[in-house]
């Protein structure tokens, strides 16, 4: 989540255990953590979520953590403050920032707080920590260390939008934010054109409209999918369509948060990888450029574009020198110099012997 650094600037190095903390009362978090200190010396990592939009979402469990914990880890404290207020509650513990600019030095100091039998209660700005959030160093280290970790179920940007979104919830991916950089995000979506399982992602609003029309390259544009806006928030909207139409939507500008559900890949591949290699030399043959078909062809059936580049392959060597039309290399693949030609072209590596 993106905020600005002020919003972060209240929090003060992480202060050495030993302080008094708030009274824990009988089954609270914090008094079911104590128990973990006689045992193990290590205090209780408590993994809290925070309300996505209404404060009302907040479980009660979450105000009575917030009130009695003596260290509490926030990605936001100003919106931690902010919610507290709401929701009556008196932040009695040491409210730090634990956010991405300081979440590797952060966690070891709180590492630290946790060794010598302090209770440590970790919470976002909205959601779960750790979930596209700040939080898993923190809980690796724990986990790590043998350390007690807890966690307060609550809301969650991932699963509200696949309730909400009317696609198969039985199998599905949560992929966060796609890569920023243009080949990268090019690569991933190339690489998820084929998952056959529900897919969410998370985007900021600037770039929905971008990722909507890659994404339709990628999977083809009449893939269904749903965006969740602002979900449990004042404006909150909800839009189905293909991806091409919700690309046409985004085309006007948008505001908030995101959460992009889309339908997986139906059926297996439509064509064998010999029948792609015919498509791609029919394509190749009307002038488009070889290596571009077969990556079209590929994202179109459900191949994985190494099998459409074998069976291309294959497919020349079974022509015959007189048939055999050019093919370049296999970008995604090592080039060899054909032992048996020293001088002649660079034949793909896992091409093997013809």
């Amino acid at each position: 989540m993106n905020t600005s650094d002020a919003a972060h600037s209240g929090g003060s190095p992480v202060p050495a255990a030993g302080g008094s903390p708030a009274p824990a009362t009988s089954g609270s978090p914090a008094a079911s953590g104590s128990a973990s200190q006689a045992a193990g010396g290590y205090g209780t990592l408590t993994v809290a979520a925070v309300p996505i939009g209404r404060p009302g979402d907040a479980s009660p469990l979450l105000a009575q953590a917030l009130a009695e914990a003596p260290l509490v880890a926030a990605e936001d404290t100003r919106r931690l403050r902010r919610l507290a207020a709401t929701l009556g509650v008196e932040l009695t513990g040491r409210v730090i920032s634990y956010w991405n600019a300081v979440e590797r030095q952060r966690s070891d100091q709180l590492l630290d707080v946790l060794r010598a039998g302090q209770d440590v209660l970790l919470v976002s700005d909205a959601g779960m920590p750790t979930i596209s959030d700040p939080g898993y160093r923190l809980v690796a280290a724990a986990a790590d260390a043998g350390a007690r970790i807890r966690v307060l179920p609550g809301p969650s940007a991932v699963t509200a939008a696949l309730a909400v979104s009317g696609l198969p919830t039985d199998r599905f991916c949560f992929e966060g934010f796609p890569p920023a950089k243009a080949g990268e995000r090019a690569r991933r979506f190339a690489e998820l054109a084929a998952e056959p399982r529900t897919l969410v992602f998370f985007e900021a609003a600037k770039r929905i409209q971008a990722t909507l029309d890659e994404l339709a390259t990628a999977f083809g544009p009449g893939r269904r999918a749903v965006i969740c806006r602002e979900l449990t928030k004042t404006h909150e909207e909800v839009r189905r369509g293909t991806l091409s139409e919700l690309a046409q939507w985004a085309a006007d500008g948008t505001l908030g948060e995101i959460t992009l559900v889309v339908a997986g890949r139906q059926g297996g591949p439509r064509i064998t990888p010999a029948e792609a290699a015919a498509e791609v030399g029919r394509r190749a043959g009307d002038g488009q450029p070889r290596n571009e078909v077969i990556a079209a062809v590929a994202r179109e059936y459900g191949l994985r574009r190494r099998e459409v580049y074998d069976a291309v392959l294959a497919a020349r060597r079974s022509a015959g020198p007189d048939l055999q039309s050019p093919v370049g290399p296999d970008p995604q693949r090592p080039a060899i110099t054909d032992p048996q030609d020293p001088g002649g072209p660079a034949t793909p590596a896992a091409a093997g012997p013809a």
